[in-house]
């Protein structure tokens, strides 16, 4: 039973059981080229890369030196603003048409090879980390499709230039079309306008509707000892709150409850939760994402009577299809002294 040792260990349990996705990367690969997922799934107990580590978006997005690693603008004549506002206007339309017809290879050519996407609480740094998590996040939404608009066009140069826009989404045939907005900074490169730079704003509509995959019930048997894992997600509040309700059943003993409230930032679109438990511990999270795999980074307060206070942890959630995932708590500490890993719970929706 993962609840050893306390109700700090519930609560790590809980929580750590909690099934969130961040919108971050979600959207962002709207506004990025995806290749085909990459071979593999990361395995439980590993945190993949720095995948979703969030790092601080810089407040003015980055001239020049972000766009082009190895690359070096070659020397053009000036084009007029006509000229320009035309030629970003086709290298946005040719984006949007890749995307549309999953072309990974033309929407990676759209790219620097050191470009930088920043959106919500996660960041995706080099042309091919930006591929493979559009085409996971493209395997989610087989259908989706992507209207971009641009509403700003900004010389800095013979070569640079900034772009303000707007994305729109539509998830299926018929669904709800959402909308983020978006700056980046597009340098030419062999003759061609590329991204160097995008940093993404995803709308709370945005956020919350990148998190409709995770309503329903999910549940999991542990077969070491035959622990059963409930996690119930709906939505509420006119559709702006998911609460998520998670129930650990022992072999032996009393059940363990949580409540998982679960809000997007208007302002920036970034996913937070807050989850209290039936032990009297509490926790706020924060989500990040690499696109393939959605990670919570908690901050919390034990339980009275713990052997500790403070609480940290890594809420790992990997799915493996629609209706599977695995979820574990990694990287725990309590009141900075590290904690082994949880258990991996296998979860399945239920039908």
């Amino acid at each position: 039973m993962c609840c050893r040792g306390g109700s700090w260990a519930a609560l790590v349990c809980l929580i750590g059981s909690g099934l969130a996705v961040g919108p971050a990367a979600d959207l962002a690969r709207a506004q990025t080229p995806a290749a085909p997922p990459a071979a593999g799934q990361p395995q439980p107990g590993t945190r993949p890369g720095a995948p979703g580590k969030v790092v601080q978006a810089p407040a003015k997005p980055s001239a020049a030196p972000a766009a082009a690693a190895g690359e070096q603008p070659a020397a053009t004549k000036p084009p007029t603003d006509a000229d320009l506002r035309a030629q970003l206007e086709q290298a946005t339309a040719e984006y949007a048409a890749a995307f549309n017809a999953r072309d990974y290879t033309a929407l990676s050519n759209q790219w620097t090879a050191g470009a930088l996407l920043v959106e919500g609480g996660g960041q995706l740094v080099g042309r091919e980390q930006i591929i493979q998590s559009i085409g996971a996040w493209a395997g989610r939404y087989p259908e989706a499709k992507l209207e971009i608009t641009l509403t700003g066009v900004m010389p800095l140069g013979a070569t640079i230039a900034r772009v303000r826009g707007t994305m729109r989404f539509v998830p299926k045939p018929g669904g709800r079309a959402v909308d983020s907005q978006f700056v980046s900074l597009r340098v030419r490169v062999d003759g061609k306008w590329r991204l160097a730079e995008s940093i993404v704003t995803p709308s709370q509509d945005v956020a919350m509707e990148q998190l409709g995959w995770l309503l329903g019930t999910w549940t999991a048997t542990d077969p070491a000892d035959g622990a059963v894992l409930e996690c119930r997600y709906e939505r509420a509040a006119d559709g702006h709150v998911i609460i998520g309700r998670t129930t650990i059943i022992p072999k032996e003993g009393a059940a363990l409850e949580s409540v998982d409230v679960i809000h997007a930032d208007a302002a920036s679109g970034t996913v937070r939760s807050w989850v209290f438990d039936s032990t009297g511990a509490r926790a706020e999270g924060v989500f990040e994402t690499d696109g393939t795999v959605f990670n919570r980074v908690y901050q919390g307060t034990a339980a009275p009577g713990s052997a500790g206070t403070r609480t940290s942890w890594v809420q790992m959630v990997v799915p493996t299809d629609r209706d599977t995932l695995v979820v574990q708590a990694i990287e725990r500490s309590l009141d900075g002294r590290p904690v082994p890993d949880g258990r991996p719970w296998h979860l399945k929706r239920k039908p």
